[in-house]
């Protein structure tokens, strides 16, 4: 089975080469990966369950790297072990290619099936092969470029004084107040904060009512 395509990508090139070699990135990208590790730079050790026709299979297998030139690719190669279902040995050359402020992700896909599932035939596995690297490419491209998107700006309204913060206070009390409210707060108020006279110490409740000496 050989299949070759390519992927743009809304992100720098580097972003994509360190995704690339991110085993977190890469088990929430890989359909049906339960687990994966990272043994060296070199070498990871991985644990898929995957279903190609009727059957479905868990595959456990390590894959190498080789002719590593970051941030421009590399080529991957591996062997997973389905247990009766069968097994698959393959690798690809993947490499990055700038392309302004995105990256066009080339790949070239080999790779060959025993077992239970060769006898599926061909076409079958060929759809399921283009099928789960679809996925792969569509998650791998969104989790880069969403880590990469612009941030929107945010405006911070200047501090306002505590005189124009009270004059907008007052402003909205005002608006929303009926009428009704609005005269009794009126009549309330003392006729000497009206009028300018003054009422002897005791005679009201509020300090500033009072008699000044």
């Amino acid at each position: 089975m050989d299949m070759n395509d390519s992927q743009r990508i809304e992100a720098p090139r580097d972003a994509v080469w360190n995704a690339l070699n991110d085993p977190e990135v890469l088990r929430q990208c890989i359909p049906g990966c339960e687990s994966i590790e990272k043994l060296s730079d070199t070498e990871l050790e991985a644990a898929s369950t995957l279903r190609v026709g009727p059957i479905k299979a868990s595959f456990k297998g390590k894959v190498m790297l080789s002719d590593i030139d970051p941030p421009n690719g590399y080529k991957i190669s591996g062997e997973g072990s389905g247990g009766l279902a069968g097994h698959a040995k393959g690798g690809a050359k993947v490499g990055l290619v700038a392309d302004g402020a995105a990256t066009i992700l080339n790949y070239e896909v080999k790779a060959e099936v025993g077992g239970k599932i060769a006898q599926l035939g061909g076409r079958l596995i060929d759809a399921t092969a283009k099928k789960l690297a679809g996925e792969f490419f569509e998650k791998f491209g969104a989790i880069v470029a969403a880590g990469h998107a612009p941030e929107a700006a945010v405006a911070v309204p200047a501090k306002a004084g505590w005189w124009a913060a009270l004059r907008a206070w007052l402003g909205r009390w005002f608006r929303k107040a009926s009428p009704a409210m609005l005269l009794v707060f009126g009549l309330s108020i003392p006729t000497c904060c009206l009028d300018g006279s003054h009422h002897r110490a005791g005679e009201m409740p509020f300090p500033i009512c009072t008699a000044q000496s």
